[in-house]
């Protein structure tokens, strides 16, 4: 057999009739096992780059790009931590808008002569110093306690992230004036504010209570939102945005602020259970929620006199504080772990 040519590809060159045979039959055999190969990397009857060979091969295998959000949520589907937190919130939440499921009488009806007594069928807590039911009592003061946490923390949230931000992305005199104020609230203990400030209160509502906290609390999220503005509009992609012409408000809007809210989400979710801690201390101390108003506060407060007597009565509310106020912070926990990207 004459010798062939030999070329630079592997490939051998003038193979004749036997040879071209064994390449069209290996060819063909190619096309039987990948059909899309003779249509440039398209599939039968499909546009031209869809099939398994087109530029869209390497997302087909490996499925749709996460983004931030979505690995937070597979992480914390993932987390025990996260679901016993959650199950308990969502419990809280439950009772706090339809406290009648689980209980069926008023919290403000009470009667003396079953005063400090133990549980009882349908009562399972017993009764306080005033004979009220301690159960239901517990049950309806998750309300009190959730809406001032809920409505508090929201407060606190947007109020310290639009001022923080703002300052943090355009900064100069504004950035100082509110380091200053920040500095001066930091300097005033929370307690001691409370006790100045809702002493001259005669509400009995939620809605003073909530105030105060915003008004003590919007320092620490804006120095948070401030710090993390500051450090999403020194990437790339924001600055590109600027070069290419982006106004202030859409690089606010559309490129930092969905980027720099995470560290403001994981702070503003612990601090909703210290701030039910702190609306208890409030009303233990006699300055924040007051009678009628249910709320675990008032009964720690209450039944402390007759700790000796009647324990059940500051056992049950003050465990169901305990719980609330864990439960938030594990969340708090388990919420940071699955957003910030140093920890995976």
């Amino acid at each position: 057999m004459p010798d062939q040519p030999y070329e630079p590809g592997g490939a051998i060159a003038g193979t004749g009739a036997g040879g071209a045979m064994d390449l069209a039959a290996s060819e063909g055999a190619s096309l039987e096992q990948h059909p899309s190969a003779a249509s440039g990397g398209r599939a039968p009857g499909g546009p031209k780059g869809t099939g398994p060979f087109g530029p869209d091969a390497s997302a087909a295998a490996g499925g749709r790009a996460r983004s931030l959000g979505s690995d937070a949520w597979r992480d914390l589907r993932r987390n025990p931590v996260f679901l016993v937190s959650a199950l308990i919130i969502l419990f809280l939440v439950f009772i706090s808008l339809w406290p009648s499921a689980i209980t069926w009488e008023s919290p403000l009806q009470c009667d003396l002569a079953k005063a400090q007594e133990g549980s009882r069928p349908g009562h399972p807590f017993g009764y306080d110093g005033q004979g009220c039911d301690v159960y239901t009592r517990t049950v309806y003061g998750a309300r009190t306690s959730v809406t001032v946490g809920v409505c508090a923390t929201l407060g606190v949230a947007i109020l310290g992230s639009v001022l923080g931000g703002l300052a943090g992305f355009f900064g100069g005199t504004g950035d100082a004036v509110l380091s200053r104020v920040t500095d001066i609230f930091f300097a005033i203990p929370v307690v001691l504010g409370g006790l100045v400030l809702l002493s001259v209160v005669t509400s009995t509502t939620v809605w003073p209570v909530i105030g105060f906290m915003v008004l003590l609390g919007w320092p620490q999220i804006s120095r948070i939102a401030r710090g993390s503005v500051i450090t999403v509009q020194q990437n790339d992609y924001v600055q590109a945005a600027r070069a290419l012409g982006a106004s202030n408000s859409r690089l606010l809007l559309r490129h930092i602020a969905p980027n720099a809210v995470a560290p403001v989400i994981v702070v503003a979710t612990i601090a909703l259970g210290t701030y039910i801690a702190l609306e208890a201390t409030l009303s233990y101390l006699g300055v924040g929620l007051k009678p009628p108003t249910v709320s675990w506060g008032i009964d720690i407060s209450a039944a402390s006199p007759y700790i000796r007597n009647a324990p059940h009565a500051l056992l049950w509310p003050s465990g169901a504080l305990a719980i609330t106020v864990l439960a938030f912070i594990m969340l708090g926990d388990a919420v940071r772990d699955a957003l910030d990207p140093k920890l995976r």
